[in-house]
């Protein structure tokens, strides 16, 4: 009579639970973030920095691009 045997993986078990206080500091670093604003200097218009201005075409005080205008 033959044995049989299982073909089981043993994962790593955690020896103790961890903690609310200790996941949420391990956690601390996934918060999302508001990307840094600029205002344009020629309309005002908020932007993200090194950008050309959507609304005026403008880029470090230089006419860049054409923009049209909405209808």
């Amino acid at each position: 009579m033959k044995m049989m045997t299982l073909d089981i993986q043993m994962f790593a078990v955690p020896f103790r639970k961890v903690s609310k206080t200790r996941k949420r500091m391990r956690r601390s670093h996934n918060a999302m973030e508001v990307p840094g604003m600029a205002k344009c200097p020629s309309c005002g218009e908020v932007i993200k920095p090194h950008r050309v201005c959507t609304k005026c075409g403008n880029y470090k005080g230089k006419k860049v691009v054409e923009v049209k205008e909405a209808e």
